[in-house]
């Protein structure tokens, strides 16, 4: 069995490697249950590849590496020298894509400060009312409830707690600064519509795979309630 699985990782990877050599033009389709699990496999892999941002050239030779791992070949490279230089380029080609990313965001974020009702924060949050709400705001050590929507500059979604149709629940001071200083602006029942520049989201490093690094984040929040707000003395 572990053989075949093997096998049948190989044969995948090939796959790849063809059609990144324009070898060949026909997608690889994961049919049966274990073909799934070895494209999740994949998928994994990906994500802890993607802040490498890997040219076609740099992929055949991880992909050579795999290779020759799975067979039992000794490294043509000391493992133990070079394994320390793996995370010195992951961040030095996170903080090159943050910088294409954070440039490519400012036009985005211009237009987001000229939508009406927009307001800027000393941050450089883009906060905009889409609903006032009424009632008491939360403070920065409440637990909210919210429904919230998550996309990319391009419109893409990367997160959202209403397309799953399940209401996040989380302290407000352990989140991404973004969220802590817009929702505590908000009241409850209110709506708004809150742009995140990527030093007040998740900064150089991304949530890869869906996240890059630098990213500019925009939300779509509804606050549904406020827990373990201190009762006033009646």
């Amino acid at each position: 069995m572990k053989t075949s699985l093997l096998s049948m990782l190989l044969i995948s990877l090939l796959a790849v490697g063809c059609l990144k050599d324009g070898k060949g033009s026909a997608e690889v389709k994961a049919g049966t249950d274990e073909e799934k699990t070895f494209y999740t496999l994949g998928q994994l892999e990906s994500r802890r590849l993607s802040n490498f941002n890997l040219t076609d050239a740099e992929l055949k030779i991880w992909f050579q590496g795999v290779k020759d791992g799975l067979a039992g070949k000794a490294g043509e490279v000391d493992m133990q020298e070079f394994s320390k230089e793996i995370s010195k380029i992951s961040d030095s080609r996170s903080k090159e894509i943050a910088k294409t990313e954070k440039e490519a965001a400012k036009a985005y974020i211009e237009k987001m400060k000229k939508e009406e009702g927009a307001e800027t924060l000393e941050t450089g949050v883009v906060y905009k009312v889409v609903n006032a709400g009424e009632g008491e705001s939360p403070k920065a050590e409440d637990t909210v409830k919210v429904h919230y929507h998550g996309t990319l500059r391009d419109g893409v979604v990367f997160d959202s707690s209403v397309d799953r149709g399940n209401p996040a629940t989380f302290p407000l001071n352990r989140v991404i600064p973004c969220w802590t200083a817009a929702v505590q602006k908000m009241k409850l029942g209110g709506k708004a519509k809150v742009t995140c520049p990527s030093d007040q989201a998740y900064g150089d490093r991304g949530a890869p795979p869906k996240i890059k690094p630098g990213a500019t984040l925009t939300f779509d929040i509804e606050l549904l309630e406020i827990l373990d707000t201190p009762k006033k003395d009646s």
